[in-house]
This record gives structure tokens, C-alpha cells and sequence, in this order.
């Protein structure tokens, strides 16, 4: 693509949050956790911008956890006491419907803060459906199937993409961590959708008739390589979800990693995690190089960016680094970027 430069330092969204935000959320004045916010979104720009980072986020601090920007935006959900994978468990009761916009006032206060193209990072619709659909509340009126629960997301996450865009919005990455597991030689456990349920539904969210120049959507469909990749199905999944840019895992060095970009189409940019957000140690610069140098081998390194391998608190009371190593882990990236690129982005 042409112009991936636009956005050759990248990163999947979420960043830890500043106490004095997890501060203001344990608390039940709606008023003061706005303003906490707000001024946790603005801080989290400068931040951005002075590591030179090629996208600005709002680091999802508005939000409980990387799906929050759905569910608590859409109604026909109910939070259950239970949890799953580490993540709250919600199922899907009635069919949903969008309660105005997901997260577009967040994007535009990026817009306001720099000029720098904001990113927006959503759950995707497969994703959703296949961890909440309940065949219980099927049969008491909610949706009928998996399937029928993903399209009707898809419907209001492609709209609230339409209007991000409008917004001016260029970066756009769904999220779903079960797709990877779709493509393994022998697949796991992958939620209530199955791999054609789940590429028709995702196909629907990121189709898009028109757009302006520079747009692009991305999914991230995972966090780590399964230990096998079986080659058809990942091209399966390219070739059915026409996104422009898929965040691809590249910090494990494994034969599966290669594998995932061997599959990727000319016409697709690849934005690789090679740089660990899970551990604190930081990597030997060779070492990534090298992991690159083969990535380099296999799609043409114009066509690719660099990011860390996930987000770095996809839940807000969980980080998994510290600010410090969170910081350290970008200007990593941003370093690895400039030896790949030096200064043209």
C-alpha cells in the first residue's frame, strides 16, 4: 500500500492507566470520572506524540476493558458474575441496538488534540458474538443463532465506522483474538461461531463502499501464532475479510509467524508484534532484526509497520506492564522502526 508510512509505528490501542484515573472510576461521581478522562486522554496524546508514534489513541482509558466500547455503548447485554479468558462474562439477552454513537466524541477529541491521523481501535463483531451468545436467551426472544447476533453487530460497528471516518478517523483495528485459532492445524476452542459464521460476519463490518485517501482498516485477529498454521485456512481468511491491514504476531521468531505473512496477499499491509507487551525484559535489538529481516524475506518491507504484539492493559485493572515498561516498549518500537525506515514517516 502506498501509503503505510502513514502509519509505520503503530499499536493496538489500549495503554495502562494513570492511578488518578483507576482512582476516579472506584468512585460513583459520574461528573468527576469524566473529567478524569478527559484529562487521561489528553495526557495519553502528549505521551503519544512525544514518542513520535505514527497514530494517537484515546489508550481506551474511557473504558472498562477493549470490548467496552460496544457493550457498554449497545443495549440487549447482561453483565453475569462470572468471568472467562480474564474477562467479565456478558451474554447477549435481547437483540442489540446501538444507544447512539460507540466511541466517535473520543475520537473527535483526538482530532481536536493533534494532527496527528487518531486510531480507533473496536471489538469485532465475531468476536463479540461467539464469547456472548446464549442459547438460552435464544429461545426467550433474544437471537435466534451465533451467526444472526454477529450480523446485527456488524451492522452497528460498520456504521459507527462510517462515521469515524466521517469524523476523520484514518486508522480503524477490530479486534477479535479467536481468528488466529481458526487457523491452526488443529483448532482450539473458538466460541460460538464457526470459522464460515465468523469470516462472513467480520466481512460485513469492515466492507466499506467508499472511503477517503488514507483510510484504513485493520484486524488484529490475535495475539500469538497457534504452534501449526494450517496455510489454506489463513488464506481463507484473507481472502473473505477484505481488510487493508492485518496486526500480525512477530515476537516469538516461530515458523508459524512466517507462516500467518506467507499467507497474507500482496495487496494487504502487515503491521508485526515484534516487540513483547506481556514481559518487562527488553529485547535485544538484533534479535528483532533478525525476526524482521525473515518477515522481510517473505512481504516486502514497504508494505509492513512495527507495533507492540498487544495491547498493554486490555483491562483497565490489569496491566500487563507497568507505565515504565510500557514506555520503554514504545520507544522500542519507534527505535526498531528507524532502523528499518530511518526518518522517512
Amino acid at each position: 500500500m502506498a501509503d503505510t508510512f502513514n502509519y509505520r509505528i503503530d499499536h493496538h490501542g489500549s495503554l495502562v492507566r494513570p492511578p488518578a484515573l483507576l482512582a476516579a472510576r472506584a468512585e460513583t461521581d459520574a461528573g468527576s470520572l469524566r473529567e478524569a478522562e478527559r484529562a487521561a486522554v489528553k495526557e495519553a496524546v502528549v505521551f503519544q506524540r512525544r514518542l513520535r508514534s505514527t497514530v494517537v489513541t484515546d489508550g481506551d482509558l474511557p473504558r472498562e476493558d477493549f470490548r467496552s466500547a460496544v457493550l457498554d455503548r449497545v443495549t440487549g447485554f447482561r453483565r453475569t458474575g462470572e468471568e472467562s479468558d480474564g474477562l467479565t462474562r456478558w451474554v447477549a439477552e435481547t437483540y442489540p441496538k446501538a444507544d447512539g454513537p460507540l466511541v466517535a466524541e473520543w475520537a473527535g477529541l483526538l482530532g481536536e488534540l493533534t494532527v496527528v491521523a487518531p486510531k480507533v481501535a473496536l471489538p469485532s463483531p465475531a468476536y463479540l458474538a461467539a464469547t456472548t451468545f446464549d442459547r438460552d436467551a435464544a429461545g426467550s426472544g433474544g437471537p435466534a443463532s451465533a451467526r444472526e447476533l454477529g450480523e446485527a453487530l456488524a451492522e452497528i460497528i460498520q456504521a459507527e465506522i462510517r462515521l469515524l471516518v466521517a469524523k476523520g478517523v484514518r486508522l480503524i483495528q477490530l479486534n477479535n483474538p479467536l481468528l488466529l485459532t481458526h487457523t491452526a492445524a488443529e483448532p482450539g476452542v473458538t466460541g460460538a461461531l464457526s470459522f464460515e459464521d465468523a469470516l462472513a460476519v467480520e466481512a460485513l463490518a469492515v466492507r466499506l463502499d467508499e472511503r477517503p485517501e488514507g483510510v484504513r482498516i485493520a484486524v488484529a485477529p490475535g495475539w500469538a501464532a497457534p504452534r501449526a498454521v494450517d496455510r489454506a485456512r489463513a488464506e481463507r481468511l484473507y481472502a473473505a475479510v477484505p481488510a487493508d491491514r492485518w496486526v500480525l504476531p512477530l515476537d516469538r521468531g516461530t515458523d508459524a509467524e512466517l507462516d500467518l505473512l506467507r499467507a497474507l496477499p500482496e495487496d494487504r499491509d502487515a503491521c508485526l508484534g515484534a516487540v513483547d507487551a506481556t514481559s518487562a525484559a527488553m529485547e535485544e535489538i538484533d534479535a528483532v532484526m533478525a525476526r524482521i529481516d525473515a518477515a522481510a524475506e517473505v512481504k516486502e518491507l514497504e508494505d509492513m509497520a512495527l507495533s507492540p504484539s498487544r495491547g498493554f492493559a486490555d483491562v483497565a485493572s490489569r496491566p500487563l506492564l507497568s507505565a515504565g515498561d510500557q514506555h520503554r516498549k514504545l520507544v522500542q518500537v519507534e527505535t526498531l522502526a528507524r532502523y528499518c525506515w530511518g526518518n522517512e514517516f
